[in-house]
C-alpha cells in the first residue's frame, strides 16, 4: 500500500518520475540488430515442430472417422497421404534457422575505386589560382 512518502514497493517508482520501473528493467529496449539468443531461437524451433506434429494424429483420426462415417476410401486415403510428409516437413522446418542477414561484403575493387576518385569534383583545388613555385 502506498504511503504519503511514496509507494510501498521500493523497486517501483511513482508514475511520471522519469525513472524506469521494474517491468522496464526486465525487458530493455532493443536498439541494435543483434541476433536472437540461442534459447529464444530453440524455443521457436520447438514450438514450430510441435505445431506441425500436432496436425499428424488428428489427421489420422479424421481419416478413420471419414472412412467409418461416409465409407469414402479415397477421401480417407487422401487425408492419410497429406499427413505422411508432415513429420519430415516438421523436422526440416524445425532445423531451419533464422534467415541470414543480407549484408554485402565490402571488397576492394580497384576499378570501382579509381572510377570513384575520378568522378568526384574537386572545387577546392579547381577554384584556386595556380601557384608559382620558385
Amino acid at each position: 500500500m502506498a504511503t504519503a512518502s511514496g509507494p510501498s514497493d521500493p523497486h517501483i517508482d511513482p508514475p511520471h518520475s522519469g525513472r524506469s520501473t521494474r517491468r522496464a528493467d526486465k525487458h530493455p529496449p532493443v536498439i541494435t540488430e543483434a541476433k536472437t539468443s540461442f534459447e529464444e531461437e530453440q524455443r521457436a524451433r520447438i514450438r514450430r515442430y510441435a505445431i506441425m506434429m500436432s496436425f499428424r494424429i488428428p489427421a489420422l483420426v479424421i481419416a478413420v472417422v471419414v472412412y467409418m462415417r461416409w465409407e469414402s476410401v479415397w477421401l480417407a486415403l487422401a487425408i492419410v497421404a497429406v499427413s505422411i510428409p508432415l513429420p519430415w516437413m516438421a523436422v526440416v522446418m524445425a532445423n531451419d534457422g533464422p534467415p541470414k542477414r543480407k549484408e554485402r561484403l565490402r571488397r576492394y575493387e580497384p576499378e570501382n575505386y579509381r572510377r570513384g576518385l575520378e568522378a568526384r569534383s574537386r572545387p577546392a583545388l579547381e577554384d584556386q589560382p595556380p601557384t608559382v613555385e620558385g
